[in-house]
């Protein structure tokens, strides 16, 4: 289980971030002595901090530059102010990515899993194969039956994501999150239109209906 240290001074904040990623499947935790707090990710040793920069008696890009000096671990500041200068001076110290708040619940989650992802060093395989396909990332094809389409980026995810869980029913906002995942802004209309594009070229593959939709659920491949 992945540990994500909440520093954050407003108890509110604080409990909804920690009961956010507990339901998420992380461990959190949250601190709430802010004399030290370099030494308690010193000692907790987090895979990710959640990091305000409005802290009491101290600036949280002050307390990034410290953690920083000693780790490597990932830091994503969550903070009201949205000033181009404080992102700037914030990820200049170290920082790994800058949420404002109020931030939106789908979006920070996606990011805290992007952030992960990309410190863990986790690497995807060229080709994807499955229901009588096979997708190369690297060129962004899919092929099947001797026959070759070009996908777009949105097409590629979309598909790469079904391929991933062949079988499964996938709803809409799981598709959505894993596009917002990828720093790939799409809304649900969006999606319709990219998945109607996305059969039509299976269709010109010879695998008709290889996408079913399951009303009221998802997307099946």
């Amino acid at each position: 289980m992945q540990k994500i240290m909440i520093i954050e001074d407003d108890a509110v904040i604080r409990d909804e971030l920690s009961l956010l990623l507990e339901n998420e499947g992380y461990q959190a935790v949250p601190v709430q002595d802010f004399t030290d707090v370099p030494g308690q990710a010193r000692e907790k040793q987090p895979d990710l901090i959640l990091l305000d920069l409005g802290l009491p008696n101290r600036d949280g890009s002050l307390i990034c530059g410290e953690i920083r000096r000693q780790s490597s671990v990932p830091i994503i500041f969550v903070t009201s102010r949205d000033s181009a200068m404080d992102e700037y001076r914030a990820l200049s110290l170290g920082g790994d990515d800058y949420i404002t708040k109020p931030y939106n619940i789908p979006v920070l989650l996606a990011r805290v899993r992007a952030v992960l992802r990309r410190s863990s060093g986790t690497l995807e395989p060229d080709v994807i194969e499955g229901c009588g396909m096979k997708v190369s990332l690297s060129k962004g094809t899919v092929t099947a039956g001797g026959k070759t389409e070009e996908l777009t980026r949105n097409e590629l995810k979309i598909l790469s994501y079904l391929l991933a869980n062949e079988g499964k029913i996938v709803p809409r906002a799981d598709l959505i999150d894993a596009l917002w995942d990828s720093q790939i802004y799409i809304d649900d209309n969006t999606l319709s239109v990219n998945m109607t594009r996305l059969r039509a070229k299976l269709d010109n593959l010879g695998l008709p209906g290889c996408i079913k939709t399951r009303r009221g659920m998802g997307y099946q491949l």
